[in-house]
């Protein structure tokens, strides 16, 4: 039976589809919220100690750096707009539907991991409170995936409005730290830099910051999962990637500015909460507790967005052929993958009961350095391939090419540190991608030699 024939239809007997209800201010504010997350609340001290100063100038390199593969994915978003995009252009580029399959798991391990680390820290502030530490972590952990799932489950509407209600909390939360900091401007010099080094080798220093600060700007790859549910994708993905990346950048280099003038940047570089340290000193009126609710928005959105994305992912992948069909069903009235949806849960509950996974969550970080190569490589196939779709945002030659330069440059730099655990882990679920594949491929054939010798 093909496909089609299996998938479930509603009345009038067409099959259940996405809704198409994302425009561009809401996809631009879906990627902001990606990006921003609570990770930036302690990002600003390890680059401060990196780079002293300058933090505000490692920064742009990162920004530089990352709109190189942002605007990669924002000339593929306009030409195919799609769920699991990244897996999709990959196959079609390069022909071997492995290598596609890889990379869409790769970006779904990421979600994952992401997701059951955020579902812990939720928790664990949520205990710290309201005096809950008596309950188990996991318990509230479990909870908070329940109330997630079923709001991914309600509809792509309500997730996206609670999506936008929570980046504007976080980026209020950046945007009070400048205002309540921005008197301290002009106070310190901000080409300052670590002395040992420094006057020797700026640029060093500077690029060893960008590495940090380019892990601040992940996260607009989330943007291309939803393609099937906005309105004019051919624009609207591009237009809110760029808009996304251009507000976080933004508000990245302010805070940055604000935190060096405030603290001293050694001091910046040791502070448990760095951010937490600067409001504390620039406004000492405005009790912590506020920022204690704004990191739990900003963990909840980081894992709605990736529950959101990694749903589609599956979505996408089924609809290609390269995962179970039953996972491409639209539920006839809510129009969200449902399955997809269920089987997230049944694979992050275990994920949040596990304890840390510190570590699989810096694995994957290579896995998504490892898929923005790949996916750069496309754009460069597609774009020299005649005959090839062009897109309403296109981008030189040059920029794909720069962009998985850029990437394999980052990957190379992650596994030089010596630390072999993460890039064990990665090969790992690499390994997984690749096993499962497999047995996928194997059932395929056992199913079409049952199927032959039943018609014989």
């Amino acid at each position: 039976m093909g496909e089609s024939q299996t998938r479930k239809t509603i009345a009038g007997g067409k099959e259940p589809k996405l809704v198409r209800s994302i425009g561009p201010a809401q996809m631009a504010l879906y990627g902001l919220g990606s990006m921003l997350g609570a990770g930036i609340y302690g990002l600003m001290g390890k680059v401060a100690g990196e780079v002293g100063n300058a933090i505000w100038l490692a920064f742009l390199v990162a920004l530089i750096a990352a709109l190189l593969t942002a605007f990669s994915y924002a000339s593929l978003g306009s030409r195919y707009p799609r769920a699991a995009g990244a897996a999709y252009v990959t196959e079609r580029a390069y022909g071997w539907p492995l290598l596609s399959f890889v990379v869409g798991l790769a970006l779904v391990c990421s979600g994952l991991t992401s997701i059951a680390t955020q579902s812990r820290v939720f928790a664990a502030n949520i205990a710290a409170l309201f005096g809950l530490e008596a309950l188990p972590v996991e318990w509230l952990a479990i909870g908070f995936l329940l109330i997630l799932t079923g709001l991914v489950f309600r509809g792509i509407r309500e997730s996206m409005w609670v999506n936008v209600l929570c980046t504007l909390i976080e980026a209020g939360g950046l945007l009070l730290v400048v205002a309540v900091g921005i008197s301290y401007w002009g106070s310190v010099d901000y080409f300052e830099m670590p002395a040992s080094v420094g006057a020797d080798l700026p640029m060093l220093l500077i690029m060893q910051g960008a590495v940090l600060a380019f892990f601040a700007f992940i996260g607009f790859e989330d943007m291309y999962n939803v393609a099937e549910e906005t309105r004019d994708p051919e624009r609207t993905v591009p237009l809110g990637l760029i808009l996304a990346m251009a507000m976080a950048a933004t508000l990245y280099i302010a805070v940055a500015v604000t935190a060096v003038s405030v603290v001293p940047w050694q001091e910046l570089a040791e502070a448990p909460g760095p951010i937490t340290e600067v409001v504390n000193r620039a406004a000492p009126a405005i009790p912590s507790i506020v920022f204690t609710f704004i990191t739990l928005f900003a963990v909840a959105n980081t894992a709605l967005v990736n529950y959101i994305t990694a749903s589609r992912l599956l979505y996408g992948m089924s609809r290609q052929g390269l995962l179970p069909a039953m996972l491409g069903n639209v539920h006839d009235e809510r129009r969200t993958p449902h399955f997809a949806i269920g089987a997230l849960f049944l694979v992050l509950a275990p994920l949040a009961l596990l304890g840390t996974i510190t570590e699989l969550a810096a694995a994957t970080v290579l896995l998504l350095l490892g898929v923005f190569t790949v996916v750069n490589g496309a754009l460069f196939v597609l774009k020299r391939r005649k005959g090839e779709k062009q897109g309403r945002f296109e981008v030189p030659l040059i920029v794909p090419a720069l962009g998985a330069i850029v990437c394999l440059t980052l990957i190379a730099v992650r596994v030089g540190t010596g630390d072999w655990r993460a890039p064990a882990i990665a090969g790992v679920l690499l390994l997984g991608a690749l096993a499962i594949y497999g047995l996928m491929r194997l059932s395929a054939v056992s199913g079409a030699v049952k199927t032959a010798k039943a018609d014989d």
